[in-house]
């Protein structure tokens, strides 16, 4: 992979020079230090992501690479974000390699935009730029009017990944009945054209509304723990993946100076845990994950309110799951000093376990390109999706510096 890297890097350098070109990334320092008696270093990294773009005529390549050096266990680390080429022809666009593809209209939430995996190795802490996964895939875009269908075939199936056992975002485990060992044998999905994956989505933006439809054939990112009972009274765990096919819908509407939002999606046979182990662990039903959004300026103050609630149809009292988990998420932010400084609260509430995850941030330009963000997570609760790192308050630094060649 690094060898991959460095030769594209070069190629795109060798390209730069007789066409269109540009250089865009940035410089980062990131501090975070648990909070509390025996406070430590959370994160203590530097990174330098840069993209290096070309195009001449109808055609255009681009490559986005992230060195990064972890100051806590002193690695050095360098990958490929993204690395695509796209066609343009009159009313069709076709981009072909690793990208990320973003559908939907929810903040902080995936709904739709599930088509790129996440990286939940810090939770939902990185912007979810960085928390999405980048994935090969080709992709086209039919250009009609005010309408636009996009399709993509994703040729290899990509994992979320989770974070390590070690680490202070391990999620806390179920509690078996009985002691368990755990086979990986059936952990991965194998790279053949079968196991692809397709996605087909089509939108329209008006003055008056803008709205999506989509529709894929998947594989759920999440394996579900399947368990098997053994003569010696104890469980084999076999983590395993499924296919997951969905529908969804995505509306905006202007409505008095504000905006209302609202996503669906509808799975079809999803997996569940399940107490049940006549049925090895699993329950199967169709599933229903919902939002609705609200957006307003009050007295020069951005604030959004969302509702968020998963749903679980013809619900079975052995599902681990509740039949339904309701979020709420509120955001305020204000802008000063002709929009260089800003003042944002973004939260998370589970109205189910009564957690919750508050991130104010306090964010300054110092000069052009150059920003300093000054922010702290803090966690709720004793259990939930948010209350399970009730230990793991913050507070955080990031100066970042943005820069731009182009010729």
């Amino acid at each position: 992979m690094n060898r991959f890297i460095i030769v594209a890097l070069m190629l795109t350098a060798v390209l730069n020079l007789n066409a269109q070109s540009s250089q865009v990334g940035f410089v980062r320092t990131h501090f975070a230090t648990l909070v509390g008696e025996d406070a430590e270093y959370a994160v203590l990294e530097n990174t330098l992501e840069w993209k290096l773009g070309y195009k001449k005529g109808n055609t255009a390549f681009s490559v986005s690479s992230a060195l990064t050096h972890d100051g806590l266990s002193d690695e050095l680390d360098i990958s490929l974000r993204q690395a695509w080429f796209d066609i343009y022809f009159d009313n069709v666009d076709i981009r072909l390699g690793r990208q990320q593809i973003i559908w939907g209209k929810a903040d902080g939430a995936f709904i739709t935009d599930v088509i790129s995996p996440r990286d939940l190795s810090e939770f939902i802490l990185p912007d979810f730029e960085e928390i999405r996964i980048a994935v090969t895939a080709a992709k086209l875009n039919w250009y009609l009017g005010n309408s636009t269908l996009e399709a993509v075939w994703i040729p290899a199936f990509q994992a979320t990944i989770l974070p390590d056992s070690s680490s202070i975002w391990a999620p806390s485990l179920p509690d078996f009945p009985m002691p368990a060992t755990f086979d990986y044998s059936k952990a991965t999905v194998n790279d053949k054209p079968a196991n692809s994956e397709a996605a087909l989505k089509f939108s329209y933006m008006g003055s008056s509304m803008d709205f999506e439809i989509m529709a894929a054939y998947l594989w759920d990112d999440n394996p579900t723990m399947h368990l098997y009972p053994q003569a010696d009274n104890t469980l084999k765990a076999v983590p395993q993946h499924h296919r997951l096919p969905l529908a969804g819908t995505s509306l905006g509407k202007p409505v008095g100076g504000a905006v209302v939002r609202s996503e669906s999606a509808y799975y079809f046979g999803k997996k569940f845990a399940s107490e049940d182990l006549a049925a090895n662990g699993i329950c199967e039903r169709d599933f229903v994950h919902y939002l609705v959004g609200y957006d307003h300026n009050w007295f020069e103050i951005n604030v959004s309110f969302q509702f968020i609630q998963e749903y679980i149809l013809d619900y079975d009292e052995s599902i681990r799951n509740d039949e339904f988990t309701s979020t709420a998420t509120f955001l305020a932010s204000k802008t000063f000093l002709r929009e260089t400084l800003e003042l944002s609260l973004f939260s998370y509430y589970g109205v189910n376990e009564q957690d919750a995850l508050l991130r104010p941030k306090f964010s300054y330009d110092i000069a052009d390109g150059f920003n300093f963000l000054l922010g702290a997570n803090i966690f709720i609760g004793d259990e939930g999706r948010f209350g399970q790192y009730n230990a793991n308050d913050m507070v955080y630094l990031k100066i970042r510096y943005d820069f731009r060649v182009s010729n």
